[in-house]
């Protein structure tokens, strides 16, 4: 923003409204957990469960946020459901919050 371009208010305000949506989505414990596990490939609900230790239904309900806000690509794999992520964009914001709060200070 310093390079004195100006900023059109409405496209300001789509963006602000879609990272307001990201950050909501992300301001749950779990499902942080769950989008920083995804990062790292996709992975079936029992691979999620036994990798985090977020038991049914919690996990459940946390895969259908992040499935109804179209974070999560789901895939049927015989009776497994698999999961990745959708919106690339959330793996620069998981990168910085890791940057700033995973490594020990």
């Amino acid at each position: 923003m310093s390079d004195n371009v100006a900023i059109d208010p409405e496209t300001l305000r789509q963006a602000a409204g879609q990272a307001v949506g990201a950050l909501k989505v992300l301001a749950n414990e779990d499902r942080l957990l769950l989008l920083n596990q995804l990062s790292q490939g996709e992975m079936c609900v029992g691979e999620l469960e036994e990798a985090l230790g977020i038991h049914q239904p919690t996990l459940s309900q946390q895969l259908g946020v992040l499935r109804n806000e179209g974070i999560v690509h789901t895939r049927r794999e015989g009776k497994r459901i698999c999961y990745s992520l959708a919106d690339p964009r959330l793996l620069d914001i998981l990168q910085v919050l890791y940057k700033l709060y995973g490594h020990k200070k």
